[in-house]
């Protein structure tokens, strides 16, 4: 039996954290244990990995500052106690801890994950800009740097991260959570009493700099006076009426929208399968958005910015626009659109033909126990457990 010592900054339903939980809930359990650490207090997640069966520990300390010694000395004491022949690290703030604990504790191979690509620091606290920095000096320790990306491994490069191997593994999709699914979108429809034939268009994401929900909502004024009869469906964290960074986003746009700001919600495959179109504008940082392959999935065709692997992902399935362009991104929309409801079906059938030849979950699993059963075999703890 593999112990697998997974470290991470913190388990809300980020796109990190979310791919956490998929790969801890379909590695195979009989060759494979997981044990997982929050920096941060608990998250949302937290509960759906317990009942998983893998223990969760969280350290209730503040992730922006992982040289924390409480939070050393607490990691510190479950990799001498658990004794993990793998530690995997998931985002900057956990490389840095997971580094220094497994150094005291000399227990693991140690392995990074990166997930994002062109962060635009000064959006961010100055400690997150610390800990990149010192990561990329420390680069060459871990066995092996796993990216979510080929665009996170191009900027890492460039930031100077020098590891012994870098890899590339990329999200990978539940195909029978998300699916096409007429039940669930008639009844999110009835929910939101958006016509059965009026376009819908979503956007999935938090509440975030990176995610620029105000080009988004510039770019569906533009689609909405052209096609007055479409829908704009929007859930993720702060995504309310009373969130005051998303009011100043949407300005006096949401007077001419029919507009629905959703919050987070648990049901996204149900929001999914009630869309035309996913519409992601992301301005920076991202490197493989679990949205884009969650809507493909569902056969829903996509229009991304061109920021990470967006564009790899989507390829000709949909339309990749520049960052920012407002009327590229409201041009791009109009098109996808405007194609008859036969040819814009055909788009999301191969759009989750792609998903399933490329991304699918139990496909990235197996990769993902290869890389872990060679760690444990080049590291130093063999007894099983």
């Amino acid at each position: 039996m593999i112990r697998i010592l997974h470290i991470i900054t913190d388990l809300d339903t980020g796109g990190a954290e979310m791919m956490l939980y998929k790969l801890v809930s379909t590695l195979d359990k009989k060759n494979f244990r997981c044990r997982v650490v929050s920096i941060a207090s608990p998250g949302v997640l937290s509960n759906r990995i317990r009942d998983l069966d893998v223990r969760v520990d969280s350290l209730n300390v503040d992730p922006r500052h992982p040289h924390n010694p409480l939070a050393l000395f607490r990691v510190f004491q479950i990799m001498r106690r658990w004794n993990p022949h793998v530690v995997q690290t998931w985002m900057y703030h956990a490389d840095l801890l997971g580094t220094v604990a497994r150094a005291v504790s000399g227990k693991g191979t140690l392995i990074w994950n990166m997930r994002c690509t062109n962060m635009d620091f000064s959006r961010y606290r100055w400690m997150t800009r610390w800990v990149m920095k010192t990561c990329a000096v420390l680069s060459s320790i871990p066995c092996m740097v796993v990216a979510n990306s080929h665009a996170s491994i191009e900027h890492h490069r460039n930031l100077g991260y020098h590891p012994k191997r870098w890899m590339v593994i990329s999200n990978g999709f539940d195909l029978e959570r998300f699916k096409p699914d007429p039940v669930l979108r008639r009844r999110i429809r009835k929910e939101l009493q958006v016509p059965a034939n009026a376009p819908a268009v979503g956007l999935v994401a938090r509440v975030d700099p990176m995610k620029d929900h105000a080009t988004f909502f510039s770019a569906a004024k533009i689609v909405g006076a052209c096609r007055p009869d479409t829908h704009f469906m929007l859930c993720g964290e702060g995504v309310t009426w009373n969130s005051r960074k998303l009011l100043s986003s949407l300005g006096d746009r949401g007077d001419v929208l029919n507009l629905h700001l959703l919050g987070r919600r648990e049901d996204v495959p149900q929001i999914m399968a009630g869309l035309d179109l996913l519409v992601l504008t992301s301005a920076y940082g991202e490197s493989f958005p679990n949205v884009i392959g969650e809507a493909m999935a569902c056969g829903v065709p996509c229009v991304v910015t061109d920021v990470g692997d967006s564009a790899r992902i989507v390829a000709d399935t949909g339309m990749v626009v520049s960052p920012g362009d407002t009327a590229a991104i409201a041009r791009a929309v109009i098109r996808l659109l405007s194609l008859s409801p036969e040819a814009r079906h055909g788009l999301g059938i191969s759009a989750r033909k792609r998903i399933q030849e490329h991304y699918a979950l139990e496909k990235v699993a197996k990769v993902y126990e290869r890389l872990y059963l060679k760690a444990a075999m080049q590291g130093d703890t063999h007894r099983d457990g």
